[in-house]
């Protein structure tokens, strides 16, 4: 009885903090929204990510050892690639926000669980049964019930946010793949955000506004937020498959509609309740799917093997 439970407590453990990094983000986005409203992209980017950066170098510095106080990672060139994919995430997605609707942005959000399903095979070696194709294209079904979409023509901002979809889900299959050779998941914030920071900061004097205390305390709780954020999703992805964590992600729409209804009095349609439930259940399938692998054998040893790490990430 205890092994098993043992076994069930990872799964468990990666959705609790999957599913707590979809509230955090959800009041990031909106302490984001606030700020957006008076200040341009690269100086909200660069004061957010250097103050997420800084928190990340102190409390690295509290903890116990070297490597931990040092930042140190063991995949320096596996680090240095996601960094970047980081940054072409973030601008990419940015940009789609300013030319697009959310709902259409969303859209491509909704993309990130069948790439990386797309993506484990050939980077994670985590083979992908097809009952799990199945859940995925579920929940996809689920947030094209929630979300309208009219894509009457493809404009910049949507192949920006196709971008972005691709860049940060290989951004999070390589969070996965560098936690399996090392513990330190400060480090996998410490360096996208320092990448973020230093792109974002020959752009931020171009339209600089002061800001406010008021303001200046709103940029800090945001950094406060995403920085646990980031680091729950990193922890996460230690214990669950890529194409298990990106659908429980999606339930950050859910936190919307709720917060919507609760707080504005949104009322939403039928459809967005029946897409919710649809997205609840392919996350809660995937989930038990991930419960049921640790019972299975491992899956086949990934493209970015032992050898091959010597070479890409050392």
């Amino acid at each position: 009885m205890t092994g098993r439970m043992g076994k069930l407590s990872l799964p468990v453990l990666g959705t609790v903090l999957v599913v707590t990094y979809t509230v955090l983000i959800t009041f990031s986005d909106a302490l984001t929204k606030y700020l957006a409203q008076s200040y341009k992209a690269p100086q909200l980017l660069c004061i957010v990510a250097l103050m997420i950066a800084l928190m990340s170098l102190g409390s690295g510095r509290l903890g116990k050892g070297r490597d931990k106080a040092s930042l140190r990672t063991s995949c320096p060139r596996t680090m240095a690639l996601r960094a970047g994919l980081t940054v072409l995430a973030t601008v990419m997605f940015f940009h789609a926000l300013a030319t697009l609707v959310f709902a259409q942005v969303f859209l491509f959000i909704a993309l990130v669980p069948l790439l990386s399903a797309l993506m484990s095979g050939p980077i994670l070696g985590e083979k992908v049964r097809p009952s799990v194709w199945v859940a995925l294209a579920f929940g996809f079904a689920g947030v094209l019930c929630m979300v309208k979409v009219d894509l009457s023509g493809i404009t910049t901002g949507h192949v920006c946010a196709f971008i972005g979809s691709v860049a940060g889900t290989t951004s999070i299959v390589l969070a996965r793949y560098i936690g399996r050779y090392e513990t330190n998941s400060l480090a996998q914030v410490f360096y996208p955000q320092s990448a973020v920071f230093l792109s974002m900061v020959l752009l931020a004097p171009t339209g600089w506004q002061p800001m406010p205390l008021f303001d200046v305390l709103m940029a800090m709780a945001c950094a406060v937020v995403l920085f646990s954020a980031r680091l729950l999703l990193v922890i996460a992805l230690r214990h669950l498959t890529a194409y298990a964590v990106t659908p429980l992600m999606n339930l950050q729409f859910v936190w919307m509609v709720v917060i919507g209804f609760a707080v504005f009095g949104e009322v939403p349609e039928a459809s967005t309740f029946f897409g919710a439930v649809i997205v609840m259940i392919s996350g809660a399938y995937l989930v038990f799917d991930q419960h049921q692998g640790q019972q299975r054998r491992p899956d086949a040893a990934p493209l970015f093997s032992k050898p091959a790490l010597s070479r890409v990430a050392n």
